[in-house]
């Protein structure tokens, strides 16, 4: 496993959702979507697939997840069969996967980076769903505008600029469900607690001097230019005739 995804696995250790929602945005996802019992999801870059499996037990969905790290698929794994739900997860590379019969929903909730942006994703996702279909796209985006110092998280738009580079790529917005600064607050200072946990178990790990590094900038960074200006949140899309 590469250092990259050994250093994602680690930080995001303790979390079953590996995006800023908690478990009732998620739910509160999936009751908004008003999902049908026997509905076909695709999730690519499904991380630990909690929302396949909750969806899946709640909802009654059934669907594959994909993702190309090997400590959250089997996370995922692990969860399905914990819950009882027919779901399957597949290690593989999400930027090319297609799904070999359409689907009622494709997913990709905060990984937008493989098919190069929300509107790149969107185009992969279109691939794998059936007419009238569902995409989910989840994406950051500047909730105001924020000081230079804060544009080296990345290069976002705001909220109605996301919304418009959809629409004018052929889709509607039909549903919405934003993360908020408590969430926020849940996903990454989680991730601090699981990284002075690893230095302390392993404090000779090739990878603890980067994470000491992180450890002594990220909380102040966040607390200074993220959680201020940065919002996030998943946006529910129907492509236009």
């Amino acid at each position: 496993m590469s250092d990259a995804l050994r250093h994602h696995a680690i930080r995001e250790s303790s979390h079953r959702i590996l995006d800023p929602f908690t478990d009732e945005q998620l739910a509160t996802l999936g009751r908004a979507l008003h999902l049908r019992a026997g509905s076909s999801v695709l999730d690519l870059a499904c991380g630990k697939g909690e929302l396949l499996c909750t969806w899946a037990r709640d909802h009654g969905v059934v669907g594959t997840g994909v993702d190309l790290n090997p400590p959250f698929v089997e996370a995922a794994r692990e969860r399905a069969a914990s819950l009882g739900v027919d779901v399957e997860f597949v290690l593989a590379d999400a930027s090319g996967f297609v799904a070999p019969t359409p689907v009622d929903v494709a997913s990709c909730v905060g990984a937008t980076w493989i098919g190069g942006g929300a509107v790149g994703t969107l185009a992969l996702l279109e691939r794998s769903l059936a007419p009238g279909g569902l995409a989910l796209v989840g994406e950051p985006f500047w909730r105001a505008e924020p000081p230079e110092e804060a544009k080296e998280i990345g290069d976002f738009s705001t909220l109605p600029g996301l919304v418009s580079q959809v629409q004018e790529a052929g889709w509607d917005l039909v549903e919405m469900v934003l993360a908020d600064e408590a969430s926020w607050d849940r996903y990454v200072a989680a991730q601090w607690l699981n990284l002075r946990r690893f230095l302390d178990e392993h404090p000779d790990d090739p990878l603890a001097p980067a994470f000491r590094e992180e450890l002594s900038t990220a909380p102040l960074h966040y607390v200074t230019y993220q959680r201020p200006y940065l919002g996030w949140g998943v946006l529910a899309l129907v492509k236009r005739p």
